[in-house]
């Protein structure tokens, strides 16, 4: 079987035989290798229980790893379905962010927008609620169209559609 892998790790550049000094019992340490090998120690879910450190040679690491900034949407909508916050580096709001809310089950009892309440009584009191990407984003204009509220408020968008360039272009980073 062949898989793709997304994850956030710590990578340090480190010649593997300062890896296997410092780590001599950690994934990749027993290999048989030149001690001025180039390369990175990795470690996985760093200060979490199941910390893990392992030692990657420099050509497969930067085979397979891209920094957290300069992503394809592509790469953010992974990201954001491993549970992280994307945004792109050029939007002009300060603290705007992305991320996927999961699908839910909906009931009637938690509505408070009477349309979609008898939406889910008629589905017998409880709906599906597809996942969504939503934003984090400042106030627009548009919102005064329909409200007296001050601008400047932040604000949050349900169902978030991505425009020709936020597809098209490689700035998006990880934010959280």
């Amino acid at each position: 079987m062949k898989f793709i892998r997304l994850n956030m790790v710590e990578a340090e550049p480190m010649k593997f035989g300062e890896f296997k000094e410092k780590f001599p019992k950690s994934g990749g340490a027993n290999v048989e290798r030149d001690a001025n090998d180039d390369g990175y120690v990795i470690t996985y879910r760093k200060g979490e229980a199941n910390e893990y450190v392992s030692w990657c040679p420099k050509a497969e690491f930067d085979l397979v790893s891209r920094p957290t900034d300069g992503l394809s949407f592509g790469l953010a909508i992974e990201a954001m379905k491993s549970g992280k916050k994307v945004a792109r580096r050029g939007w002009n709001g300060k603290g705007m962010f992305l991320w996927l809310k999961p699908a839910t089950t909906i009931k009637a009892e938690w509505c408070k927008d009477e349309m979609l309440k008898g939406l889910v009584e008629a589905n017998g009191g409880e709906i599906l609620g597809l996942g969504t990407i939503c934003m984090y984003t400042h106030d627009s204009s548009e919102r005064k169209l329909y409200s007296d509220e001050p601008s400047g408020r932040k604000a949050i968008l349900t169902g978030w559609v991505p425009s020709q360039s936020d597809m098209l272009y490689d700035d998006w980073e990880i934010v959280g």
